[in-house]
């Protein structure tokens, strides 16, 4: 039954030079489940690592403006409630840092971290911590990983390399293979449950 029902699937995005994998990602997903659909959130420093035109034009890209845009008045749509009621899986690749904090003690002040917040525990929500070793090792990582981990949300733990900046050691985000392989696992399991 895996690949027979059509899934929609949320990327989330935030500001870590991970970010770049964002075009391989959606590429990768869609050569191994081409009956997908796919939306992506970025926060405003996720824009800075990757161009709008590297995105297929059927992925639509929501930016935190999009949530003000479409809403004018009360009985109109909020988008972080309506994105989370479209997908079947949610997947932030990158989490850096900063989000990862915001998401611990549930704060969301952008349509991402909205949207997280928002989000129905019924459904996948996986998570791929991406952040320089230093960051990576600051004895509050590990509590807010194990917080989130706490409610249900998926890890798919970071690994070690060398970083854009030259640093050695974890916290790079997991390969896109990786990603790809857990997201199609998940879904598998949510077809078998059908």
């Amino acid at each position: 039954m895996t690949g027979m029902t059509k899934r929609n699937i949320l990327i989330g995005c935030t500001g870590s030079v991970a970010t770049i994998k964002l075009p391989l990602l959606i590429e990768k997903l869609r050569v191994s489940k081409p009956d997908v659909e796919i939306k992506v959130i970025v926060t405003e420093h996720a824009e800075h690592f990757f161009a709008t035109s590297d995105i297929a034009p059927d992925v639509p890209i929501h930016r935190d403006a999009d949530e003000w845009a479409s809403w004018k008045g009360r009985g109109d749509p909020v988008l972080h409630i309506d994105l989370g009621k479209w997908a079947d899986l949610m997947v932030i690749a990158p989490l850096d840092a900063n989000s990862l904090a915001k998401m611990a003690q549930g704060l969301c002040d952008n349509l991402l971290l909205c949207t997280a917040r928002a989000w129905d525990f019924g459904k996948p929500l996986l998570f791929a911590p991406a952040m320089n070793t230093r960051m990576w090792e600051h004895p509050i990582t590990g509590p807010q990983i194990e917080t989130l981990k706490s409610w249900g949300l998926r890890e798919i733990p970071c690994v070690a390399k060398t970083l854009m900046c030259g640093d050695t050691g974890l916290g790079a985000m997991a390969e896109v293979d990786t990603i790809v392989q857990t997201v199609l696992r998940c879904l598998g399991e949510m077809d078998a449950m059908c």
